[in-house]
């Protein structure tokens, strides 16, 4: 299994996060990498530290959708954390940058499922300018999302489990 860097930035261009995933494979739904407990996440804000992830996880990032999610294996508090960002783009088989929107959602382990962040959405709207068109795809994409995640559609009911055990 090959390695992809998952680089993540702000709408600006500055860095927001990285981490090196390993590539677990392809199906409808899109591209799924994984990260082993431990592996190191290198953050470019707030003078956070690098730190390890501290459960196996596995990232979806789909074809041309405006966010990817990440789904946590137990006993992660967190069933599913997805972020609003624009489509991905690859370069290469190695890398794929992700321009993180500041909006997310994320599903617990008890279902419940919430709008994260949209205080922050709001403010980066502003001061990065996102277009109008941005504006409403983001909000369209935490639309959709919060659905899904509340009816467990896939991928957020079942399918992301055999990626998960493969990792």
């Amino acid at each position: 299994m090959d390695g992809v860097d998952v680089v993540l930035r702000k709408y600006d261009g500055r860095p927001h996060r990285r981490v090196t995933t390993v590539h677990l494979g392809e199906d409808r739904h899109g591209t799924w990498l994984g990260t082993p407990m431990g592996t190191i996440v290198t953050y470019s804000y707030g003078g956070k530290p690098a730190a390890p992830t501290r459960h196996n996880a596995v990232r979806l990032v789909p074809h041309d959708r405006w966010w990817c999610a990440v789904f946590f294996a137990a006993p992660n508090h967190l069933d599913v954390y997805c972020d609003i960002t624009v489509p991905a783009r690859w370069d290469g088989p190695s890398e794929v940058t992700l321009i993180d929107l500041d909006l997310d959602l994320v599903r617990y382990r008890d279902g419940r499922v919430e709008l994260d962040d949209a205080d922050e959405f709001v403010t980066n709207t502003a001061a990065f300018g996102y277009p109008a068109e941005v504006v409403t795809q983001a909000q369209a994409a935490a639309a959709g999302l919060h659905a899904d995640l509340t009816a467990g559609a896939e991928p957020f009911g079942t399918d992301y489990r055999a990626w998960l055990e493969k990792l």
